[in-house]
């Protein structure tokens, strides 16, 4: 039986348990009409019986799942022949994962032979025999929770108390899992990180002006040594989010502050969901917008006045990614105005102040921190960019500052060194990792600086 099919009749067994539980705590009391007598609502000591059918056995579920990979790849190899099991660890783990395509019908890339067969039907074997053994113990795991919790319901039972208390402690679970991922992805990322820095100096990554980290299988090929000089990246990033910033911020406030406080209620109806519209196109048609119709436009241009524009330059691409930030920071800078209380607003215009006084004296102040947090959470939104850069700004990575020139960004080069098989050990794929890193530092940076900002506003307004 498959995990899916468990957890559907997980929640089925947990309806059958909350009605029961809840039938017999009514009937311990003598019938609907009596609840008062029962220290909680009814639907509580249902949801107690649930709590203690479901939990257990999904418990159960969730450490089967992650143990069984290993324990039936442990037996498979266990039956091996001497010569199989004496292999390397790398050997071993392709032979392993030969087997599991065998065993789903998948395309292998060795040669098949008896030993092959026998061991792939053992793999199903195995896995058969562990789901029905899963099944069996979940569904009784259930069944035994729920009974014993049945048992438990009397009138005094405080249900409520024990059902908050579950719920309270599925919500801290829930919160800790978002921090213990990020706990997580950051410490990955800095392992691999200190392990680049490791073969390549820090100074020489911080401050090294070139970016070529094609390095050669063998020593007397070019290109051999590499080059880790992050700085053109880091200067293309900044270059391109500037670009989009210039775009985005004043044409996202302007509209922001025209729908809040200018427009009718008419044209806000329509102009809003329009805004909103642009933040669902996906990036790849903005990559096909930057590079098939700006880009050539910007060239077209620049070389009308006599100015030399790459085919693929930061300026197209930082164009189209401010236009698809528009609707990022005018919702956000637009939530930050309306909620500013109305109080304020009526009293500026109450002393006699204008519409354009009280906007730029006693709106936009109170509003300050919101629209900041708005404008960083785009700046970082812009840095995060890849698939516009890929298209309209190309991978050269030039150190300049030169809009209608090529550049590429950290983000750009993640990717290009991920792609195809790699290396984990090299240099050249360990640099994303490194490149990672300075992008979680600098949205560490972006995040404190907003929170600066807002706590220093927000005890002024509040």
């Amino acid at each position: 039986m498959q995990s899916t099919t468990l957890i559907l009749l997980l929640g089925f067994l947990a309806i059958i348990a909350f009605y029961l539980g809840r039938g017999r705590s009514l009937s311990l009391v003598g019938g609907p009409g009596k609840g008062r007598a029962l220290h909680s609502l009814p639907g509580y000591y249902g949801y107690f019986v649930s709590i203690w059918c479901v939990l257990p056995a999904l418990a159960m579920l969730f450490a089967w799942v992650l143990v069984e990979p290993k324990i039936i790849t442990a037996l498979v190899v266990n039956g091996l022949p001497e010569s199989a099991q004496q292999l390397s660890s790398g050997e071993l783990d392709l032979l392993i994962n030969n087997l599991r395509n065998m065993a789903s019908g998948d395309v292998v890339s060795i040669a098949i032979d008896d030993d092959l067969e026998r061991a792939a039907s053992h793999f199903n074997e195995y896995h058969a025999k562990s789901r029905q053994l899963l099944a069996v113990l979940v569904i009784g795991l259930a069944v035994l929770g729920g009974s014993v919790a049945w048992r438990k319901i009397h009138p005094e039972l405080r249900a409520r108390n024990k059902v908050e208390t579950s719920v309270r402690w599925a919500l801290i679970g829930a919160s800790s899992i978002a921090v213990f991922t990020t706990v997580g992805i950051v410490f990955s990322v800095l392992f691999e990180a200190i392990v680049f820095f490791q073969k390549v100096p820090v100074s020489d990554f911080l401050f090294g002006t070139t970016w070529s980290p094609q390095t050669a299988i063998r020593a007397d090929q070019v290109g051999s040594s590499g080059s880790f000089g992050a700085v053109p990246l880091f200067a293309g990033t900044m270059l391109i989010t500037s670009i989009a910033m210039f775009v985005a911020v004043p044409v996202g406030l302007m509209t922001a502050i025209y729908l809040a406080e200018y427009s009718s209620s008419r044209i806000r109806g329509i102009a809003k969901p329009l805004l909103e519209l642009l933040a669902g196109i996906p990036t790849v048609v903005y990559g096909f917008f930057a590079a098939l119709t700006v880009a050539p436009w910007v060239r077209m241009a620049g070389e009308s006045v006599g100015f030399e524009v790459a085919s693929e330059s930061a300026l197209a691409a930082g164009l189209v990614m401010g236009i698809m930030i528009i609707p990022l920071v005018s919702s956000l800078t637009d939530d930050a105005i309306n909620a500013v209380p109305a109080a304020m607003r009526d009293g500026a215009l109450g002393l006699g102040s204008t519409r354009s006084e009280t906007m730029k004296k006693v709106i936009l102040p109170a509003a300050l921190p919101g629209i900041v947090g708005g404008i960083l959470l785009a700046v970082s939104r812009a840095i995060g960019e890849t698939m516009i850069v890929v298209m309209a700004a190309g991978l050269a990575a030039n150190l300049t500052a030169n809009p209608l020139s090529a550049v590429t960004t950290v983000t750009v080069q993640i990717v290009t060194l991920l792609v195809g098989d790699q290396e984990f050990d090299s240099a050249k794929t360990l640099a994303a990792f490194a490149l990672g890193l300075m992008l979680f530092v600098v949205t560490l940076i972006l995040n404190v600086i907003g929170l600066y900002v807002v706590r220093k506003y927000r005890e002024q307004y509040e």
